[in-house]
């Protein structure tokens, strides 16, 4: 038996794999653990390159995937209007611009997975 830690989103596992014979099982572990590891950077990267467009950011109040997106880059938007979709729990939550401006970005796609806090847009 040999005994792993592996962390997956964050989380931390030990993990205790009883090996058969001449297999390669535990190099399929070590391959897996690798990978979730590379791929939440590139979701953090996007945000921070974007995120100067505008003076004011829009931020997402809760995490889920963007379900929609309700305004386009140069339209003018009142405070309180819809400028994304975000849905959690099967519950479709809008994210409103927190004054008045001008969308200068849009800095989420359609699909994308988002955290609480991140910036889905920006606004002058």
């Amino acid at each position: 038996m040999k005994n792993y830690t592996i962390t997956v989103n964050g989380n931390v596992y030990d993990v205790t794999v009883e090996e058969k014979g001449a297999n390669a099982a535990p190099v399929a572990p070590a391959v897996p653990a690798a990978a979730p590891k590379a791929a939440p950077a590139a979701p953090k990267a996007a945000p921070k390159a974007s995120a100067g467009a505008g003076s004011i950011q829009v931020k997402a109040g809760a995490a889920g995937k963007v379900f929609k997106i309700e305004a386009n880059v140069g339209q003018s938007v009142k405070k309180g209007d819809a400028v994304v979709i975000i849905e959690a729990m099967k519950m479709e939550i809008p994210v409103v611009a927190p004054e008045d401006g001008t969308v200068a970005s849009i800095d989420a796609a359609v699909g994308d997975a988002v955290e609480a806090g991140a910036v889905l847009a920006t606004l002058n």
